[in-house]
């Protein structure tokens, strides 16, 4: 699996490539990621768009379907049938159930519709961000314990404790960035998706379900903030 960052000069950089046969889309969405620090690439069909990807790591891709020489279902097919496991969001004219349903089934992670907010944009795409960085790291070790992404367990020197994925994520999420603050928005966003029907009552449920699976344990701890949202703290 690939790792999301890139190092220059001792910075983190993002690359995202935009796949889209219309430059003047290519062009308004450059200018909003570039806004919030990302390198932007562009490739204006699926052909390009892997040639691109020979010689450069990208982090995540925007893609249009309906583009010459290969389309974009064709780019996410030949990706995943590549494992290659970046985030894609799909950007798109095509609204229907069905042009989603391929999408989704190909491997698209997202979905937007044209035209596009791009402030929403920019939501979707730290989003998705954020949620590959968590599975590039497949595992947290604190002390004797170790949290293994790929089992959906927690080990302990005498017992493992798996469990159910939303309850695993949200774990996993919190001790990833320990005494980092996340709002419960943040991990709707990141943990149930940003389209999710759910409201942030159920954050609440799944770290007091946590919270009781491991209240004997010392090394860490799930702590409130109250008015803002939860941290994950080492102890």
């Amino acid at each position: 699996m690939q790792i999301i960052f890139n190092y220059i000069g001792g910075e983190i950089v993002t690359n995202i490539l935009i796949v889209d046969d219309n430059e003047k889309i290519r062009k308004l969405i450059e200018v909003y990621l570039k806004r919030e620090g990302f390198k932007v690439f562009h490739g204006e069909n699926g052909e390009v768009a892997l040639d691109i990807l020979d010689d450069i790591k990208i982090d995540l891709i925007i893609a249009d379907i309906m583009m010459p020489i290969m389309d974009g279902y064709e780019l996410v097919e030949e990706l995943r049938t590549a494992n290659y496991n970046l985030p894609i969001l799909m950007v798109t004219a095509r609204n229907t159930y069905p042009d989603k349903k391929i999408g989704f089934e190909l491997g698209v992670d997202d979905y937007m519709i044209k035209p596009i907010d791009m402030d929403e944009l920019i939501l979707r795409v730290k989003a998705l961000l954020r949620r590959s960085k968590i599975s590039a790291d497949k595992y947290i070790k604190i002390g004797d314990i170790i949290i293994d992404y790929d089992a959906l367990e927690v080990r302990t020197p005498t017992e493992n404790i798996s469990l159910p994925k939303k309850e695993f994520y949200l774990l996993y999420k919190l001790l990833s960035y320990t005494n980092k603050i996340f709002t419960r928005q943040e991990l709707m966003d990141d943990i149930w998706g940003f389209d999710s029907e759910a409201d942030e009552r159920t954050v609440d449920v799944h770290i007091k379900r946590l919270r009781e699976k491991f209240k004997d344990f010392e090394e860490f701890e799930i702590i409130t903030i109250r008015g803002l949202g939860y941290k994950g703290v080492h102890i």
